[in-house]
C-alpha cells in the first residue's frame, strides 16, 4: 500500500475562517477522521492568549499560558512560520536571480554575464539594437536577432 497515513490531528494557523477553508478542503476530497484544530493569536496577538477553535465544537478552547499544550501548540505553529517564510524566500530568491535572458537557446551563464556587464543591466540589453549586440563576444546575428525579439516580441511597444 503506497498510500499515506492519515494524521489524527491536522493543525491550521488562523482562526474561524481558516477553519472553515481546511474543512471545505476536507469535506471536498471526503476525508474523514483528523481533528482538525486552528490556533489563533487572541485579541491582543500576544504569546500565551491564543484562541483555539476545533471543528465540531461550538465554544473556542483558551489553554493555559503557562501550560504545556499550549506551548506545543505555539511550537508547531512557529515550525510552519518558519518553513513557510524559508520557502518563499528560496522563491524570492529565485525570481531575483531569474533574467529575461533564461531560456534563450544559446544563452548560457557565461553569455548572459557577458551582455549585462557589456550593457551595463538588462535594460541597456533591452534598448540594444541587433546590431549592437553583435559586438558582443560570442554573439551571433541569429542569437542577436532571439534576443532582440525576446524583448521586443516584433512590437515597438516594448
Amino acid at each position: 500500500d503506497s498510500a499515506a497515513p492519515i494524521p489524527e490531528v491536522i493543525f491550521v494557523d488562523g482562526g474561524k475562517g481558516q477553519l472553515a477553508a481546511a474543512a471545505a478542503e476536507l469535506d471536498a476530497i471526503q476525508l474523514v477522521g483528523p481533528l482538525l484544530v486552528a490556533i489563533a493569536k487572541g485579541p491582543a496577538r500576544r504569546p500565551g492568549q491564543e484562541v483555539i477553535h476545533v471543528r465540531g465544537r461550538a465554544t473556542e478552547l483558551r489553554l493555559a499560558a503557562d501550560g504545556l499544550a499550549l506551548h506545543l501548540i505555539q511550537q508547531i505553529r512557529d515550525e510552519a512560520h518558519r518553513f513557510a517564510i524559508t520557502g518563499h524566500r528560496q522563491r524570492r530568491g529565485k525570481a531575483r536571480q531569474a533574467s529575461l535572458l533564461d531560456g534563450i537557446t544559446g544563452i548560457g551563464p557565461k553569455k548572459r554575464r557577458e551582455l549585462l556587464r557589456h550593457f551595463g543591466g538588462i535594460q541597456g540589453v533591452r534598448q540594444a539594437g541587433i546590431a549592437d549586440l553583435c559586438k558582443v563576444p560570442g554573439i551571433s546575428a541569429q542569437l542577436a536577432t532571439a534576443i532582440h525579439d525576446r524583448f521586443h516580441d516584433g512590437s515597438a511597444a516594448n
